[in-house]
């Protein structure tokens, strides 16, 4: 476009108007796409709502250096599947929303040939209520196991809206609640801060393996290969890596 600027002001010519409305359209096709694809990637501290590109970021990390699934996790379906997605997540984050409903389609759709693991990655710089609610999700886990701990994110991604416009002293005990907890256990859990350390672990195992915004996902397959999945993917893409972890050996 610049280039076409140029040759009409050298020669004094105007540019047809039969050329205007195409150029327009290529140019706005061109804005759309990449919205849409900017769109996807997530969540990151440097730019809020828009994640940079993270195979940049990943070159900094290592997945191997990902903490092995322990009993500390919280696993989604079969322990034993042959294909584990550990997904590092701020519950704040919009793209983390998304793909919280990818995942649960991925784990419908495969079932006990994925396991689900769900690690935290607050991104304090964003999102201020993050940690917080990040510590809510593991006192719903300390009454009811890894059932209430699911019951709870799932209920929190189907009520909430993101980017600190949830009112957490009304609607984590209000979630509470729902799912069947003491809810002065609950409140007391919060306050306690007994489970800061293992969330600030999770954080610094995501910064580790590369992921620098939300959702950072790693991918391993039943030969224990480690695929990296960045940012609120499609379910398309997420069942391509999937499948190509079952088929290796």
């Amino acid at each position: 476009m610049e280039h076409y600027e140029q040759e009409t002001k050298m020669t004094g010519a105007r540019a047809p108007i039969t050329l205007t409305i195409p150029i327009a359209i290529i140019v706005a096709g061109a804005l759309i796409a990449g919205a849409i694809f900017l769109g996807l990637r997530g969540d990151s501290p440097s730019v809020a709502g828009i994640g940079e590109p993270q195979q940049a970021a990943q070159e900094t990390g290592d997945l191997k250096q990902m903490k092995p699934i322990a009993s500390d996790d919280h696993i989604r379906g079969n322990p034993n599947a042959p294909v584990k997605i550990v997904e590092y997540s701020d519950m704040e984050c919009p793209f983390c929303k998304r793909f919280h409903k990818t995942m649960k389609q991925a784990s419908t759709e495969y079932g006990n040939q994925v396991a689900w693991v769900y690690r935290h990655f607050p991104l304090d710089e964003l999102h201020l209520k993050a940690r917080k609610e990040a510590v809510a999700s593991e006192c719903a886990a300390e009454q009811g196991g890894n059932t209430a701990f699911w019951k709870y994110m799932d209920r929190w991604f189907e009520l909430t809206p993101s980017n600190n416009q949830t009112d957490i002293g009304t609607v984590l005990p209000q979630i509470a609640k729902e799912i069947g907890l003491d809810k002065a256990k609950f409140a007391s859990c919060i306050v306690s801060k007994k489970y800061d350390a293992h969330i600030e672990e999770n954080v610094q195992n995501a910064t580790a393996t590369g992921g620098n915004g939300t959702p950072w996902s790693i991918v391993v397959g039943k030969n224990g290969k480690q695929y990296p999945l960045s940012g609120a993917q499609p379910y398309s893409v997420v069942k391509q890596l999937i499948d190509l972890a079952l088929q290796r050996k």
